[in-house]
């Protein structure tokens, strides 16, 4: 996997004078998310390289982390979404965003309650929705700013019997794309 994202993001680099007249950025992304039954919301960091095809539609790829905690603290949920996106611009700088994306996901117990339940790892997959903006601040460099809902429902319920709990979650993110 790591290999294909690294052939991926060179073709890309080699591509970018084809590519710079429409524009293309990398950068790093910063996020507050909240799952809807989590404890509490949590900062989630990460990466995002952004194409833009067209004055209407671009490609976004990015890579995040996050972590979240269920039942007072008995689950802990760290994902690390690799996630690939269009997007499509009504406007020059607004922008709407549906995608998915690859969630390699850790489950961790708290061992001194729950000494029978072991951690485990899972991938599964999740689709994304939501919109945002972006706004230049000068010829190489923009802003991004945009809110997702995500649609990723982890079976919790059948690992600690714990009912209706809902793992989807909304993100949103700030990000700086540094034109290539």
């Amino acid at each position: 996997m790591k290999v294909r994202m690294c052939v991926v993001l060179i073709i890309l680099l080699f591509s970018s004078g084809v590519l710079s007249a429409q524009g293309i950025g990398l950068g790093p992304v910063l996020g507050y998310q909240k799952a809807s039954d989590a404890d509490e919301g949590n900062l989630m960091l990460g990466a995002a390289l952004r194409v833009k095809l067209s004055p209407a539609m671009g490609i976004e790829g990015s890579i995040n982390y996050r972590q979240e905690k269920y039942a007072d603290g008995l689950l802990t949920v760290k994902s690390w979404p690799v996630m690939a996106s269009a997007l499509l611009y009504p406007l020059p700088n607004v922008y709407g965003v549906l995608g998915g994306g690859w969630y390699n996901t850790t489950f961790e117990f708290d061992n001194e309650q729950l000494p029978m339940l072991d951690s485990k790892t899972e991938q599964e997959f999740g689709w994304h929705l939501g919109g945002g903006v972006e706004l230049p601040f000068s010829a190489t460099a923009s802003i991004t700013g945009d809110i997702r809902y995500v649609f990723i429902d982890y079976d919790i319920e059948e690992m600690v019997g714990m009912d209706d709990v809902q793992s989807n979650f909304y993100v949103i993110t700030v990000g700086l794309l540094i034109g290539l």
